[in-house]
């Protein structure tokens, strides 16, 4: 009986190394994945979907504002221009974005409108 006692506590002991491993092992290439901070050059700053599997992207690239097409195994520049040239609502501090511009706007009036002829 006292081999069945050394085998088990040798087993749990063998079989706690191996997962030990198995999550350092995964710290690692997690660690090693990781970007580094050269990513923070390039900035999205929005993105619209305009087919199922296109989207047309803004990125933001030092003083430089890219607009891309974006499909599937290709991606095109549209069109290039100064980040002074686009006016953005976070440039001006303490204003909300205008009532035509915001997606979130659009869609709080919608859902007034909505509730309004609900109660109607």
């Amino acid at each position: 009986m006292p081999e069945l006692g050394a085998s088990l506590l040798q087993m749990s002991f063998g079989l706690a190394v191996v997962v030990g491993l198995l999550f350092a092992c995964l710290w690692l290439l997690r660690r090693l994945s990781a970007p580094r901070g050269g990513g923070a050059a390039v900035k999205v700053l929005g993105a619209a979907a305009v087919g199922p599997r296109e989207r047309v992207v803004l990125v933001e690239i030092g003083e430089d504002v890219l607009v891309l097409g974006v499909a599937p195994g290709s991606v095109t520049r549209l069109h290039e221009m100064k980040r002074a040239e686009l006016a953005l609502p976070a440039d001006v501090p303490g204003q909300p974005p205008p009532a035509g511009k915001s997606f979130a706007a659009w869609l709080h009036q919608a859902a007034e409108r909505r509730e309004r002829r609900d109660e109607a």
